[in-house]
């Protein structure tokens, strides 16, 4: 197979950069996706950018305009509101079956990754430091929930995630730089992690929910800074 540089990326490379930078902000909210530019900052044709664009619509970072093309999704206050209501719902729901139903492995698997996450003590101003912190982060949430041995309801967790990345970016610049906000995050994992070894289902639960809700004051102001709300 020749080098990546050499070859036209393949429909879900593509769809992996365009959600990628969807996320980030590099297009902002109800930005119309000119296909012209897509094919020159893609490298590819119009076949997989269709292909990306119909999934990232399914995923609701998207808009189809009838006869008119694409645009980004729009963003507001309302939108973060309900989804980190129902992420937050959910997971204390998940977290509660997962102390109910988890075993012994399933606590290891937790303790595990929340030293991995403890290991990163500083985040320096980069994307790539950001990603690391945060693959980690969420490493954890995941270890944290899959314990309840519920694939539906674990599904219904990944397409609330999908739909709250773009919210949690800004939060995730605006605060993980900060070493303090990092120590609060330790903290709030902590409190979390032991809770839930010694088998405290609804304070768990109650904690997981202030957990996940911590972020919106902060990205609610960041989007009436950018007019967004």
């Amino acid at each position: 197979m020749p080098p990546i540089s050499d070859r036209s990326p393949t429909a879900l490379e593509v769809y992996q950069r365009l959600k990628a930078d969807v996320i980030r902000g590099a297009y902002a909210p109800q930005e119309k996706l000119l296909m012209s530019r897509l094919k020159t900052r893609y490298g590819t044709g119009v076949g997989p950018l269709r292909e990306a664009l119909t999934r990232l619509i399914g995923e609701r970072l998207v808009t189809g305009i009838s006869q008119r093309g694409y645009r980004v999704a729009p963003m507001s206050i309302a939108e973060l509101t309900a989804i980190y209501d129902a992420r937050a719902e959910l997971e204390g729901l998940l977290i509660r079956l997962a102390i109910e139903r988890g075993d012994d492995e399933w606590e290891a698997a937790i303790l595990a990754r929340a030293h991995t996450l403890t290991k990163i003590t500083r985040v320096q101003d980069g994307d790539e430091m950001l990603e690391r912190w945060d693959t980690r982060h969420q490493a954890l949430h995941d270890a944290m929930v899959a314990g309840c041995g519920c694939l539906p309801l674990l599904q219904s967790r990944a397409a609330l995630f999908d739909q709250a990345q773009r919210y949690r970016h800004l939060w995730l610049r605006q605060t993980v730089f900060s070493p303090q906000a990092l120590a609060n995050k330790h903290r709030e994992h902590q409190a979390l992690l032991d809770t839930i070894l010694s088998r405290d289902a609804p304070a768990a639960g109650r904690l997981m929910r202030e957990h996940l809700m911590t972020p919106v004051p902060i990205i609610r102001e960041r989007l009436q800074q950018q007019g967004w709300g």
